[in-house]
């Protein structure tokens, strides 16, 4: 058993150390630099955010994170029971670890090569550097035998690292993206030493099976030759890999929404009322089409924009009708790709509204700036169809919200099937993005669905939504983790 610091024994802030710590790239709070050159903290929104804090709060744990601004020499900040401990990036760090190997390369690689990804060393040393720096902050702030839940593909090396500083932990890991098939996996030149990553683990967490099935095969192949099983029967539903005297578990845990909560905020007054002024602003079309989406290549917003077009080109779609209607949330401004992206979903959108557009009335309204949650909700209130057209993601939570918002059983959701929301919303216009005639075919289906049919395919969407919420998967993968072998030698023990 690892002896631990004083720092540890006591938290860096003075408090008592958690049993409990989360780490992410950022903290669940933005520190922003204001013009005149002072900060300040905002908390950030998000449903991780939302699913964590309350079971942090309970434990007295401890959140380990990037604050969002380069060079910030920020203390730990205690607020009502949850410790936040910062960890410094600096402009070559962020430019490096995140804009370029997590970025440039992990996210294109893992959402099926949509883009090039770029192979450079520089990247990778800088990748491995900062994910040891937060290996060794959380290694000083957890408890003797706390539980550490590492989450998504910028920290994939922090379980080993941290497994080597700390043995006496429990350690989950969780894959907020897609886990990619092998054959494009081991185009990685680090393939090994990812997977080596992921194994410092107790439990590793996908949000789909064939993740899970994906990872523990290269676990076979690459890590060091670990005995590997998949039990998926009646006695398991995880994968198993052995790592020496260790059991590594790898599993699936859809992860979802908060989503009684947003059911209640799309019932209000205010939200009812703002989304119908929203129609009137539009001009009080038929049917509003909406799309909501991370200005991302693998968003699929291209493919949406080119179906409306082509069904505008061939009547099948009135303009006088029909307003389409997306937002697109800046992201990763600096990135070659998404600027080169940007750039051809505005000539796409110019070119829809100079050719079908009247005076004071485009058929597409395109907003590039994020947007203020209730209003968003309005928005998800006032659209007759949902486009989620994604050619590859993870989950897609914005299927999952906009279903939450539709109480009154109005509304219609396309949805990609290379979505994880795809296993579960079964009952949606189910579309293959890379075939533009399908989705076309759907959208006009789901623009002129008969309203019981809509009812009945939006209860049967909203059942499955509400039932299975984000807590809901918060507490299955910490019970999970609880019962992995190794998590049973610490003793450590969480309120859920």
């Amino acid at each position: 058993m690892a002896g631990k610091s004083e720092s540890a024994a006591q938290g860096d802030a003075g408090a008592p150390s958690p049993d409990l710590v989360v780490v992410a790239n950022r903290l669940p709070v933005d520190l922003e630099r204001l013009p005149d050159g002072s900060t300040r903290w905002k908390r950030s929104p998000g449903g991780l955010v939302t699913a964590l804090e309350p079971v942090l709060r309970r434990n007295h744990g401890a959140w380990v994170g990037w604050p969002g601004v380069p060079d910030a020499e920020v203390d730990p900040i205690v607020e009502d029971g949850l410790t936040l401990h910062p960890v410094t990036l600096s402009a070559r760090d962020v430019a490096k670890y995140y804009e370029g190997f997590s970025n440039g390369t992990l996210w294109p690689l893992y959402h099926d090569v949509v883009v090039k990804p770029v192979f450079d060393r520089a990247w990778w040393n800088t990748y491995v550097d900062v994910n040891r720096r937060f290996a060794e902050a959380t290694a000083k702030v957890a408890a003797e035998g706390a539980t550490v839940w590492v989450q998504d593909y910028q920290l994939q090396l922090v379980p080993k690292m941290l497994r080597m500083l700390r043995p006496d932990l429990t350690i989950g890991f969780f894959q907020h993206i897609p886990f990619p098939p092998v054959e494009i996996f081991m185009q990685l030149p680090w393939r090994a030493e990812i997977i080596e990553g992921l194994l410092g683990a107790d439990l590793v967490g996908f949000h789909l099976p064939g993740g899970a099935q994906n990872f523990v095969y290269l676990a076979n192949r690459l890590g060091g030759h670990p005995v590997s099983r998949t039990q998926i029967g009646v006695r398991s539903r995880f994968g198993e890999v052995q790592v020496g005297f260790r059991t590594v578990r790898a599993g699936a845990f859809p992860i979802s929404i908060a989503s009684s909560e947003l059911d209640e905020l799309s019932k209000s007054r205010s939200v009812r009322q703002r989304a119908r002024q929203i129609r009137q602003e539009l001009g009080n079309p038929r049917r509003i089409m909406l799309g909501v989406d991370r200005l991302d290549y693998t968003k699929g917003i291209d493919i949406r924009l080119s179906a409306v077009r082509e069904l505008l080109e061939e009547g099948r779609l009135d303009p006088k009708d029909n307003v389409f209607v997306q937002l697109a949330t800046p992201s990763r401004e600096r990135v070659e790709h998404y600027m080169h992206m940007r750039d051809e979903i505005e000539r796409q959108v110019g070119r829809i509204n100079g050719d079908y557009g009247e005076v004071g009335h485009p058929v597409v309204h395109y907003l590039h700036r994020p947007i203020p949650r209730n209003e968003l909700i309005a928005f998800f209130v006032a659209a007759d169809v949902m486009l989620v057209t994604p050619v590859r993601d993870g989950m897609n939570l914005v299927a999952k919200e906009y279903v939450a918002c539709r109480s009154d059983l109005g509304g219609a959701l396309l949805l990609s099937e290379f979505t994880g929301a795809a296993t579960e919303l079964r009952q949606a216009y189910l579309v293959n993005p890379h075939d533009l005639d399908g989705v076309k075919d759907m959208l006009l289906a789901a623009l002129d669905q008969a309203p019981e049919e809509g009812r009945k395919r939006m209860r049967a969407l909203r059942r499955q939504v509400l039932a299975h919420d984000v807590d809901r998967w918060a507490r299955a993968f910490l019970n999970a983790l609880a019962e992995t072998p190794q998590a049973g030698e610490t003793g450590a023990s969480l309120q859920r």
